[in-house]
């Protein structure tokens, strides 16, 4: 899974930083393209929302998952977040952000950014039947089988022990 460094040198400009963390300039090097890193970060946005409660638990778990599944410190974890939420509020559909995942990420990694989807949807104690079938048309897109949908499920309840 692409992973990006926390910090930012001296050198690097903010503006810079986030084109990596968010993607890769186009090939005119103008604006940045949606990259792997931010379609993760907005698909567990997308299960926060989802249910219309956002709570604190939820949103540290989505910060938490950034930072996790990606390798990024709490700083750049919580700026991704954030640039995810704004690109969430502006998105009309989720195959933005599945097809970067499909062209990126291997199967155990689709099935391990499911579990994370979990976890969110989970961190409240309440998952709601908007997140779950919120999290099933991902597996969908992303083209996780309904055994592998289920096993993310139970592992991030911690019914099931971790994937190797």
């Amino acid at each position: 899974m692409p992973a990006s460094s926390g910090s930012n040198g001296s050198d690097m400009g903010l503006k810079d930083w986030f084109s990596r963390i968010t993607g890769a300039a186009d090939a005119a090097g103008q604006g940045t393209v949606l990259g792997p890193n931010l379609a993760v970060a907005a698909l567990l946005v997308e299960v926060l929302r989802a249910d219309y409660n956002v709570g604190p638990d939820e949103r540290r778990e989505v910060v938490r998952s950034v930072s996790a599944m990606l390798q990024l410190d709490a700083a750049a974890a919580e700026g991704l977040t954030a640039e995810a939420e704004r690109h969430a509020d502006q998105s009309h559909d989720l195959y933005q952000f599945t097809s970067q995942v499909n062209r990126t990420f291997s199967d155990e990694e689709k099935v391990a950014l499911l579990e994370a989807l979990w976890r969110v949807a989970q961190a409240d104690a309440i998952v709601h039947k908007y997140e779950e079938h919120l999290i099933r048309r991902v597996a969908d897109l992303i083209h996780v089988s309904h055994r592998d949908f289920i096993a993310a499920k139970l592992r991030a309840a911690g019914e099931l022990p971790p994937a190797d």
